[in-house]
């Protein structure tokens, strides 16, 4: 699987993609379908491999010329927190900028809690009396809050301690309904303060001297509050669901353009662009339409197999069909209609395939086929544009 990891990216390298972002698990789902509460009872095998995209980001940069890493996501609360995670970061890069045949490769952080909760109990991060077991769901957003302002002050290069953390409360405006509040609070309208779910004396992570310039931010939250807090303390983009319906995309858009921190900091120029807001699509291309439709469908079947129980229902409701399905010309037409111009695609080849000679077939065949047809419809509608203006 490795192997094929590095064949594929070393591919993306030398046709010109931008970035090879690489997803991260964390323990095995497959030990964990042994426990109480299994998180993927329905899926063979385990969902990934890669647990650390720092050591994978060394031999991948060291093996090819252009291309950037990221991750999508990494988990900022297991592993040891979010200390530890920052104080990773600082570490590679300050190693990353040392070697000149590295500058101007970004390193791409895409940060969030992690899909499940297995993952993160076993550092700590767990409901622990009774009331925070009655108000988890509502309350495990304020602990990833919590997660990101220590993980971003850290590597901002502050010293800081818990006590100097926002203090965390929980209150109505936390909870879907009256009733899901009233379990909690006994009927009380005070709020209820949350002690700190990393308690530790100030510290600061080093290298302090670390360059920061080739190092770009993405939260993988999808609340506006979460995500306008972090950027109070650095600039930091924005995921997308693959299920995030269009009109919640473009009022994210729409809010970030004030949100966004505008102090010029890592790979940040400090104004929004959409670009700051990748864009998953799951991509099935083949030369024959029919083949690329029939490898879709066992792909989406498997799937929702993989995440069920594990996404809100609502969200799954009001879930868009993302995947790009066709010849490279139906591809083509497809990505021109359902993406903005500027919008900034994260093209998802390899899943539920590991047959490496099929997803390179993909990739090359997107990006000498589809991608010119895109770019001479953006380039015809821009002239356009201007011959009207």
């Amino acid at each position: 699987m490795f192997a094929n990891f590095f064949d594929q990216a070393i591919l993306a390298d030398e046709l010109g993609y931008g970035c090879a972002w690489v997803a991260e698990t964390h323990l095995s789902c497959q030990v964990q379908k042994k426990n109480p509460g299994a998180v993927i009872p329905h899926f063979e095998g385990e969902i990934g491999l890669n647990t650390d995209v720092l050591q994978l980001a060394h031999v991948l940069l060291a093996r090819t010329k252009r291309i950037a890493i990221g991750s999508a996501i990494r988990n900022i609360q297991c592993n040891g927190g979010p200390i530890a995670h920052a104080e990773a970061i600082k570490m590679f890069m300050s190693l990353h900028d040392a070697f000149p045949e590295n500058q101007n490769r970004l390193l791409e952080i895409g940060f969030a809690a992690g899909r499940f909760p297995f993952s993160n109990s076993p550092y700590g991060v767990y409901p622990r009396n009774s009331v925070e077991k009655a108000a988890w769901p509502a309350l495990r957003g304020l602990v990833f809050q919590e997660a990101t302002e220590i993980f971003l002050r850290l590597l901002k290069g502050e010293i800081l301690g818990s006590n100097s953390i926002r203090p965390k409360f929980l209150d109505r405006t936390n909870f879907r309904s009256d009733e899901d509040w009233h379990k909690v609070s006994g009927g009380t309208s005070d709020r209820i303060p949350v002690a700190p779910f990393w308690k530790f004396d100030p510290v600061g992570v080093i290298p302090f001297e670390a360059p920061m310039k080739h190092l770009r931010l993405t939260i993988g939250a999808h609340d506006a509050e979460t995500q306008n807090f972090s950027n109070t303390i650095l600039p930091v983009g924005v995921f997308n669901l693959s299920i995030t319906p269009s009109a919640q995309i473009e009022e994210t858009h729409a809010r970030m353009q004030s949100h966004y921190n505008s102090t010029p900091w890592g790979a940040s120029n400090g104004v929004w662009s959409r670009s700051l807001m990748p864009r998953t699509a799951l991509v099935f291309i083949n030369d024959n339409r029919e083949k690329a439709k029939a490898q879709a469908a066992r792909a989406v079947e498997t799937y929702w197999k993989a995440v069920e129980g594990t996404l809100d229902p609502k969200k799954v409701a009001q879930a868009v069909d993302n995947a790009i399905v066709g010849d490279p010309i139906e591809v083509a037409e497809a990505m021109s209609q359902r993406y903005h111009d500027d919008d900034r695609l994260m093209l998802w080849f390899d899943f539920n395939n590991h047959d490496n000679e099929s997803v390179k077939k993909s990739m090359r065949l997107f990006f000498e086929k589809s991608a010119p047809l895109i770019k001479a419809a953006k380039n015809s509608l821009n002239r356009d544009e201007v011959a009207r203006g």
